[in-house]
């Protein structure tokens, strides 16, 4: 969840997008919507960094597994996070994370994006 480069998640393995956020490839497999993927992610945020406003070609679908933050929606208020919450962001949203805690922030995420797109972009 961070201000991507337009290749990040290309190949499979750690991606670390500089800033103190890193995401890893789990698995990517194909879906039944013809021309899309399913991506699994670990993603590792750490203390205080503030991911940057990113959009994804895909619907994003993450769990918190460790640490507190906040996920930031353009014209929403921000939600904060916790172990065990969930947040489901629709193809294109527009939103941001930030780590609000002492220790890093861990989640899972599966993205269903179309196929040769980067898994996230900078939003402009």
């Amino acid at each position: 969840m961070a201000a991507m480069a337009a290749t990040m998640l290309a190949v499979p393995g750690a991606q670390a997008q500089g800033g103190g956020i890193q995401r890893t490839v789990v698995q990517r497999g194909d879906v039944s919507v013809p021309g899309r993927e399913a991506v699994v992610a670990t993603v590792e945020v750490a203390p205080g960094v503030l991911a940057g406003r990113h959009t994804h070609p895909g619907d994003e679908v993450s769990y918190v597994m460790e640490g507190e933050g906040e996920l930031l929606i353009d014209g929403q208020p921000p939600r904060k996070l916790k172990p065990g919450d969930a947040f489901i962001l629709p193809a294109g949203t527009i939103h941001d994370a930030r780590n609000t805690g002492s220790v890093p922030m861990k989640l899972v995420g599966v993205f269903t994006v179309e196929k040769g797109k980067p898994l996230a972009s900078p939003a402009k």
